[in-house]
């Protein structure tokens, strides 16, 4: 039996007859499984972003100010405007309201938020899902996670090395596949949740689609909580080398 790495050392990504999806179909791994390499960034810069990371997580309504103003009592300096940029690249957007200074795409609905006064008493009435950044010894990765919302279970996830949706859509089938269709995904505003891909996905699935209303964090309280745990636990107490 061929284990799991042996068969991604087997992905030929200059094969001009087979595309990369089909080849790990092939296969038999995620697609996403392939994308194991951390982002190459400066080591000074990505102490930086793992130290922005551990305050985000501290204080996740934080913005780019308040993380600048923050950073000395940790011996790291660093100005809001390089802040807010890195925080960009690391898909972190602090929980209040702000001015909407970024409109998305038109084709790029925004979906309302269908759980207010929802009752949720069982599996599969309701999943959400997320992305967090994960800081790894050379770089950082993608974390995305499908979550019931009854049981609290991790259903699936997923490791990537960039914010598309590939990622994210690849999580969502798998939990479908393995648990059958829930009645409805919620999720954040993400481009990787509103562009065509995450949406075709979820409505050729007849699953209603429910997204948390802007810098309403609480509206997803259950994965940001998974977060929290997941690093102060576990991610911030180890020096985690790769993605395998």
């Amino acid at each position: 039996m061929i284990s799991p790495p042996e068969r991604r050392e087997l992905i030929r990504k200059e094969n001009t007859k087979l595309s990369l999806t089909r080849q790990c179909k092939r296969l038999k791994i995620s697609r996403s499984s392939i994308y194991y390499s951390p982002v190459g960034v400066n080591a000074e810069t990505l102490k930086l972003m793992h130290e922005i990371d551990r305050v985000f997580t501290k204080y996740p309504f934080f913005g780019s100010h308040q993380i600048a103003a923050y950073l000395p009592q940790s011996g790291f300096s660093a100005g809001r405007h390089r802040v807010r940029r890195l925080m960009n690249i690391m898909g972190l957007q602090a929980i209040y309201k702000g001015p909407n200074t970024s409109k998305k795409p038109p084709q790029h609905r925004i979906y309302p938020y269908l759980l207010r006064k929802l009752a949720i008493m069982r599996p599969n009435q309701v999943r959400c899902s997320d992305i967090t950044y994960i800081p790894v010894k050379k770089g950082f990765l993608y974390l995305v996670a499908i979550m019931d919302w009854a049981t609290r279970k991790v259903l699936t996830w997923r490791l990537s090395n960039t914010l598309d949706a590939s990622c994210c859509v690849e999580a969502s089938e798998d939990a479908t596949a393995r648990y059958g269709k829930p009645a409805i995904m919620n999720t954040d505003q993400g481009s990787q949740y509103t562009g065509a891909e995450g949406i075709t996905t979820l409505t050729k699935a007849d699953i209603k689609i429910s997204m948390d209303g802007r810098g309403q964090y609480l509206d997803n309280i259950l994965i940001e909580r998974l977060w929290q745990s997941l690093k102060q636990e576990a991610v911030f107490l180890i020096e985690i080398k790769n993605g395998f």
